[in-house]
């Protein structure tokens, strides 16, 4: 088994834009192996139960639609709360999506301007929460809705699931950019991120398992060596 040194947010794009650019892998194959293993070690840790998957714009939140077909198809009870405008969804996310809204997956859609106590009640009787909102792109201070969306998962009683980085987590430096959310699990794409390594992240990541997602192993360490 590999070693897993960590990545910088700069790090993890060049190995997607090689992938994609070099090797010729279309970025919806590389988002259905993130999504599905992440579905897969989602299902080692299920025993039933409603599975509430939030998801962004980006392709974090693509990743969380393909997560959803996955698990429709194993039979989970499973719903979807999109913080977004679906005609803004763009590129792999919104074939996933669409994916989804022709399986008739049980989706809500909010607004920026829904109230906390609405997205709290959406949220409440999960077993699960999937946080597929932000990546690890994310830097600066979060606007709106976000720090309201991460106060509801955190006051929630159910277990979280982040993908690739809990939402409003720094990717380098492992700082809470404002309200972050606080997982049980997180799957974490290629390598854990530099950032993981501040103490402050790991309050915020729990359990770190790295993902697959198939872009080939020599552009890793190529980027590696390089640094």
């Amino acid at each position: 088994m590999r070693k897993s040194q960590p990545l910088t947010r700069e790090q993890v794009r060049e190995v997607d834009r090689i992938a994609i650019e070099d090797f010729g892998m279309p970025g919806l194959v590389l988002m259905e192996n993130a999504g599905r293993n992440c579905a897969e070690l989602l299902r080692s840790k299920l025993s039933g139960g409603t599975v509430t998957i939030c998801c962004g714009k980006g392709n974090n939140g693509g990743d969380g639609f393909v997560i959803a077909r996955h698990l429709l198809n194993q039979g989970y009870d499973i719903r979807l709360l999109v913080f977004a405008d679906p005609s803004g969804l763009a590129g792999d996310a919104k074939v996933n999506y669409e994916i989804a809204r022709r399986m008739d997956a049980d989706i809500c859609i909010f607004d920026s301007n829904q109230p906390t106590a609405e997205i709290a009640e959406a949220l409440g009787g999960a077993d699960w929460i999937v946080d597929a909102l932000l990546g690890t792109g994310t830097s600066g201070e979060l606007r709106e809705p976000f720090p309201a969306i991460h106060a509801a998962i955190n006051a929630s009683r159910a277990n979280v699931f982040a993908v690739d980085i809990p939402s409003g987590l720094d990717c380098d430096s492992g700082q809470p950019l404002g309200t972050t959310v606080r997982a049980d699990v997180t799957a974490t794409f290629v390598a854990e991120k530099l950032g993981f390594r501040n103490e402050a992240a790991r309050e915020l990541t729990g359990e770190v398992h790295v993902i697959d997602i198939g872009a080939p192993h020599m552009i890793i360490d190529r980027i590696r060596s390089s640094a």
